[in-house]
């Protein structure tokens, strides 16, 4: 095969010359290359999985603590000798230039060393093959993902307001209305209840802290012309909660019967198994309850959840089984209700979701270093992490909305500095998405100001490298900010 004069050599069912490069058909691919021990450019599996160019003269070494894992990166693969990723991966060439290898629907995972790029499918997929520069090679495989698995999210962004990182889950009706009235004037369009409503993960009813109903929120974010949005984790249930109890056969099982983690996070937690019609009939009624209390913006997170490895009801492949019940979630929405997803499998979320979440939790503080370096888990909560990964996948850009979570203003109970913030602030204007969960009262007047200022821009934006842009009229390059 020769890719920009350069020969390699292919292993696949069917080889087809496309624009930019090749198709390849078939469950498994290989292409021989000579490239020795460069740089992998690994994406992980889901919004929080990292994505970034990688050595592989390092070996990978699997994240820390096991219990973690499912919720990291795809536990399938948490202990694998071998660089991968899931979906696209590419070898880093001689000449600035890469090999890429793409698949065109779900459920692949993609693998390099030193003389091949092995991609493989739960079944029969289609691959995209080419060697060229990033912006190039990217541009071509994201229109003909655009093909196979549809657009969505072509209308600018909404200009959110999450209560998630100002209050965590000490969220209350009365604060939240506080904080409602004090966004009067900032031009918002959004205002999202994060985690803290619910009375467990299961049980979607508002808890103690909201008596007066879901409702109330909504109707007062509407009478301030706001779009009212919720926070949903509709794949994952704690133990604790009615619905595990009332139900024990709806969550998914390995070989031996046993419950399959999806994770430590609130002590633990399970998935269920989305192909069981019981449980597709309630998803459905669930959307259709957070629709009736007035909500028209979703965001839905830990939805890997349900694309676990495990015994399924309707022996589906995991990510399929995923991508179903996300467009039975799609559908029970309805076309206004905007949904982002998070925590999810990327390709299995092309063309249903409008929005994703493109890297892992921002935090108010740079480095989250014990974790990075002590555990391998890039993962955690940190400017730094959210930083690195999103810039690896603004190429989803023409796809869907990339969100690439919050932007801080507030100088108040934060360690990040003013210049640490504004790489924040310019990285979601580089992906077309800004947020922020600064409460109103935490701003002084200066920084209010810069807020508001921030939310009403719309400049230009000049892409001039894989990390520099000219925004506006000034230029940021965010390269340094990834050299720690």
């Amino acid at each position: 095969m020769n890719l920009q004069g350069h020969e390699f050599s292919v292993n696949a069912a069917r080889v087809e010359e496309t624009l930019g490069g090749y198709v390849l058909g078939g469950k498994t691919v290989q292409i021989g290359h000579s490239f020795g021990r460069t740089r992998y450019f690994k994406h992980g599996w889901q919004s929080w999985s990292e994505a970034a160019w990688v050595s592989m003269k390092e070996n990978p070494q699997p994240i820390q603590p096991p219990e973690r894992r499912p919720q990291c990166d795809d536990p399938a693969y948490a202990l694998s000798p071998a660089h991968g990723g899931s979906g696209l991966g590419a070898i880093e060439g001689f000449d600035g230039r890469m090999l890429f290898l793409g698949a065109l629907r779900p459920g692949a995972r993609i693998e390099a060393d030193r003389v091949s790029l092995k991609g493989q499918s739960e079944r029969e997929n289609e691959w995209f093959v080419a060697y060229g520069a990033w912006e190039s090679v990217l541009a071509r495989y994201t229109e003909l993902l655009a093909n196979t698995l549809g657009v969505r999210g072509q209308n600018p962004a909404y200009r959110v307001w999450s209560s998630w990182y100002g209050f965590y889950s000490n969220i209350s009706e009365n604060l939240m209305l506080e904080v409602l009235s004090g966004l009067q004037g900032l031009p918002f369009e959004v205002f999202q209840l994060d985690d803290g409503w619910q009375q467990n993960m299961g049980d979607w009813e508002p808890n103690h802290k909201f008596p007066s109903g879901m409702q109330t929120i909504a109707l007062r974010a509407q009478s301030l012309g706001l779009r009212p949005g919720l926070w949903l984790a509709p794949f994952i249930v704690r133990p604790s909660s009615g619905l595990f109890k009332e139900h024990p056969n709806w969550f998914l099982r390995d070989e031996a019967g046993e419950l399959v983690s999806a994770g430590s996070v609130w002590g633990g937690t399970y998935g269920l198994d989305v192909t069981l019609p019981a449980v597709q009939d309630w998803l459905v009624a669930l959307v259709q309850k957070v629709r009736g209390w007035g909500y028209r913006y979703l965001k839905l997170d830990f939805l890997y959840a349900s694309a676990l490895p495990a015994v399924r009801h309707g022996g589906e492949a995991r990510e399929d089984a995923y991508r179903e019940a996300l467009r039975l979630i799609r559908e029970a929405a309805g076309p206004e209700v905007y949904i982002l997803v998070c925590g999810a499998p990327i390709l299995a979320s092309l063309g249903l979701a409008d929005g994703i979440r493109i890297g892992p939790d921002v935090a108010p503080f740079w480095d989250n270093e014990d974790r990075r370096a002590l555990l391998h888990d890039p993962t955690g909560p940190s400017a730094y992490g959210a930083l690195k990964t999103s810039l690896h996948r603004l190429w989803l850009r023409p796809l869907i909305h990339t969100d690439p979570d919050v932007a801080y203003f507030r100088s108040r109970y934060t360690l990040l500095t003013p210049e640490q913030r504004q790489v924040l602030q310019d990285l979601a204007v580089v992906s077309g998405f800004k947020a922020t969960s600064d409460p109103p009262a935490w701003l002084d007047g200066e920084e209010r100001e810069q807020l508001r200022e921030w939310l009403e821009a719309n400049p230009t934006l000049t892409p001039l490298g894989r990390y520099h842009f000219k925004i506006g009229g000034r230029e940021m390059d965010f390269e340094p900010y990834l050299e720690i």
